[in-house]
Order: structure tokens, then sequence, then C-alpha cells
């Protein structure tokens, strides 16, 4: 018995060489984490410090930036942190449904010589460039949807703040958030059904023969049985296509147009965290006025990371 014990305790040089990789890749990641919040912190401290109202005028201040002028810099991120959170979770709103019904039909609907095929199309989406996605919303999905726009707007719908049109973009272009909401929609729709897919193809066949022989038609052994076991799974889907949502750049910057002002309305334009940053690039020669938009990038990828963490959380 103790030799046993003694064999079973030692530890192959493979298996010491796989340990010593897996642990050093960890904290390999681990260490640039950090390495890039301290880089953020420690970039946006100094212009935070000539901010004119500090760091409560960086939460509270909703003016146009001045960053050129570095001995009365005001810039604050109450307008971006609001197109950011409205057109995501607009997005998401789109996405979820769509992404559910597609994860429910691969899983327990289609039949098994069209599943492979059909989720490789699904899964295609998520390999398009973002620019591609752009183009299509900016030439092409914006113009079409100008009427439905117009349509929307004298509807009584247009009297509620979401749709308030006045001083918002052309619609003839559509350059919007709502446009921008539909495209970020589609980019994250992928992520979102092959995340729910693999839970849901997961569920104990036990579960589902024991709902089968007591009668359970198949939209009853779904909803009964692939739903709650799939829940989680589908959430945390839909956390990991927010994070990436939250941090799309270059279709966003194409799609909708800027704006200084934000109104809470699907009609507005507006920049996000991501394309402020990309926009304001030419002024990233002086540290302390691109510390200014660094200091907004803090706040994304704080952003970011809590909801990674809270769809991390939600899987176990």
């Amino acid at each position: 018995m103790k030799e046993s014990k003694k064999s079973g305790s030692v530890k192959r040089p493979g298996d010491r060489v796989f340990e010593t990789l897996s642990t050093g890749s960890a904290t390999l990641i681990t260490i640039l984490i950090a390495a890039i919040g301290i880089y953020l912190v420690l970039s946006a401290v100094p212009a935070l410090s000539r901010n004119e109202g500090g760091l409560l005028g960086f939460f509270t201040y909703t003016g146009h930036w001045e960053t050129n002028n570095l001995d009365a810099m005001q810039f604050g991120i109450p307008n971006l942190l609001g197109v950011t959170v409205l057109i995501s979770v607009f997005a998401l709103l789109l996405a979820m449904p769509i992404a559910l019904g597609i994860a429910i039909f691969l899983s327990n609907y289609a039949p098994k010589k069209l599943v492979r095929p059909l989720g490789y199309i699904v899964d295609m989406l998520a390999a398009v460039p973002s620019i591609v996605y752009g183009l299509w919303g900016w030439q092409v999905l914006g113009p079409f949807l100008s009427n439905f726009y117009t349509a929307l707007a004298g509807s009584p719908l247009g009297n509620i703040f979401l749709f308030e049109s006045e001083g918002s973009p052309s619609f003839a272009t559509g350059r919007n958030i709502f446009t921008g909401g539909i495209v970020l929609a589609v980019m994250i729709l992928p992520i979102i059904a092959a995340t729910a897919r693999e839970v849901f193809v997961q569920t104990p066949p036990g579960q589902v023969e024991a709902a089968l022989a007591l009668g359970a038609t198949r939209w009853e052994v779904v909803r009964m049985t692939v739903l709650p076991f799939g829940l989680s799974g589908y959430i945390s889907g839909a956390m990991l296509g927010l994070g990436r949502a939250l941090g799309e750049t270059m279709a966003l910057y194409m799609v909708v147009s800027p704006a200084a002002e934000f109104r809470w309305s699907l009609f507005d334009g507006g920049s996000t965290f991501a394309t402020a940053i990309a926009s304001a690039a030419a002024e990233f020669n002086n540290p302390i006025s691109s510390g200014a938009y660094i200091a907004a990038g803090l706040v994304l990828f704080l952003l970011t990371f809590l909801v990674n963490t809270i769809a991390r959380s939600l899987v176990k």
C-alpha cells in the first residue's frame, strides 16, 4: 500500500512540463491584465488632475471635450457612457431572442444532416470583419430603413423619448443609434447562439427521454428540460455578447453619426467610448491630452471586465 501511494504521487516529466506551462500561461495572462490596468491608471492620472472638475467632473461633465488647452481641460464620460450602454443593450435585446431560437432549432429541431452546415453558417457571421459590417450598415441598412424611421417618428411612438427625432441625423442616411444597434445585434448574434447551443446539447438524455415517455411534445421537452438546464449558459452567452458590443469600434464609427449631446433617443447619433477614442487618435501625440481618452478607456476596460466576470459567474 505504501509503495502504491508513493508511486501514485510521483509526477512524470511530461506532467511536470505541462503543469509548468499551464501555470506560466495563467500567470502571464494575469500579469498582462494587471499591467494594462496599471498603465491606464498611470496615464489617466495626469489628465484627471488637470481636469477642471477633477475626478467628480469626469463623471458629471456633459459638455464638449476640451483637451488641447492643458491649463483648462474639461472632459467627462456621462454622454459616452449613455451612448455605449444604450446601443449595447438595444443590440442585446434584438439579438437574444433570435439567438435563442437559433440555438433551440439547431439543438432540438433541425435534421442531423443540416445541424453542422447551418451551425457553420451562423458561426461565419463572427468571422466577418467589423469594417464590412460598418460598410453594410452605412451604405445599405441605414438608407433602407429610412422610410421605416420616418413612419415610426410620425406614429404615436414618436412622442416617447426613445424615438425623439427633433435634431437627430437625417433619416435618409440612417446614421443613428437604431441602425448601429441592429448592426451590433448581427455581430454578437453568433456568440450568443453558439454558447447557448453548446449548453443545450448537453441536456441529460435521461431527462429528455423521461419527458417524452410521459407524452410531452417536443416543445414541452424544450420548455421543461432544455431551457431550465441551459438558462445559465444562455445568459452567460448574452453577457459575452454584451462585452463584445461594449468595445466595438470600427462598425459603429462608420454607422453612427457623432454627436455631443445624449438624450436617450434611438434616432440620435452619438459616440461610444471606443469610437470617441478612435476619432481622437490625432491628439495622442500629447500624453496629457491623450490621458483624457485613456481615462475613458479605463472606464470601458473596467465595464467590460465587470460584464465578463458576471458571465463567468453565471456559467459556474
